[in-house]
Parts: structure tokens; C-alpha cells; sequence
């Protein structure tokens, strides 16, 4: 039966709900595991920009039309900034249309998964799985022959030409 308590403490856990789904990774440890590639905050931050520790050690999003990969045609690799894994090759990059690179494929263990309810609709979060760096969502509305699309926070991708 619903009563005010009931629905008080249900709207909490909706409020909380994306706060769970976030970690800092800094440490090498998160929700989804341990990671072979693992540095202090302290690197990371020194290693990275502003901007690509918040997108990749914080789960942040950047600006959409913003990433200067958005319009990378040649053939190649797209690597973590993170640790250099790659993670997609060129041959699965498209144009959703979306304002990030997105992608309809990834390579075979570059990237693990996780639920996320930031926007409190669940989504489907992936990251590396050398050094667990968030990198976007994937959504089951892209092309053939998977049907997936990947969409990618470029500033945290680094491109490798053939």
C-alpha cells in the first residue's frame, strides 16, 4: 500500500539513483572491477586535461560538435587517452549525427559495461577495460551489421593512422 513514507523514501532512491552509478576510478578500483592499468589521482590529473579527467575519470560528457575527431575520415585506430588501448577501429566509425564520433562496433574486449541512471532512465555506460576510463553510452539504434551505436566522448580518444 502506498503510503506517504512509502513514496517519500521512493523519491530518495530515484534522487540517489544517480549518484550510485558514479565512482572515481582513480584508484584502480570501481563498481566494475579492478584495473590492470591503475595510476594515484594525482597522475591522472597531471596527466590529463581538465576537461578529459572529468570525461574520463569522472564520467563526464563533453560538449556535442566539440571533439576535433568528430571529422577524422582516415583509416585507423582510436586508442583510450587513458592508456593507449584501442578501442574501435575506423572501419566502424559513421556519422550519427549526434555530435560524437560514433561508432557501430568496438574491438573485441576493448570496452566493459555498466548500467547508468544519471539522467535516472537507465542507459548502458561502457568503458576501457585496461584502465576502466568512461568513454560514452551505447544505444541500439545504429546501423548494420550490429545495430549498435557507440557514442564516444572524443577528447578522450586519441587517433592512430595506418
Amino acid at each position: 500500500m502506498m503510503n506517504r513514507r512509502v513514496f517519500l523514501a521512493g523519491l530518495g532512491l530515484l534522487a540517489t539513483a544517480p549518484l550510485a552509478g558514479r565512482m572515481l576510478l582513480a584508484e584502480g578500483k570501481g563498481k566494475t572491477g579492478t584495473w590492470p592499468v591503475t595510476r594515484s589521482e594525482q597522475a591522472w590529473r597531471e596527466m590529463l586535461s581538465r576537461e578529459q579527467y572529468r570525461i574520463l575519470r569522472e564520467e563526464g560528457t563533453e560538449r556535442p560538435w566539440t571533439s576535433p575527431l568528430l571529422d577524422e575520415k582516415r583509416t585507423g585506430l582510436y586508442l583510450c587517452v587513458g592508456c593507449d588501448q584501442p578501442l574501435f577501429s575506423s572501419d566502424s566509425k559513421y556519422d550519427s549525427r549526434t555530435g560524437w564520433p560514433s561508432f557501430f562496433d568496438v574491438l573485441a574486449g576493448a570496452v566493459g559495461t555498466k548500467r547508468d541512471y544519471a539522467l535516472l532512465v537507465p542507459r548502458t555506460e561502457y568503458h576501457c577495460s585496461r584502465c576502466g576510463g568512461h568513454h560514452g553510452h551505447v544505444f541500439e539504434d545504429g546501423p548494420k551489421p550490429t545495430g549498435l551505436r557507440y557514442c564516444n566522448n572524443g577528447k578522450v580518444l586519441k587517433f592512430q593512422p595506418s
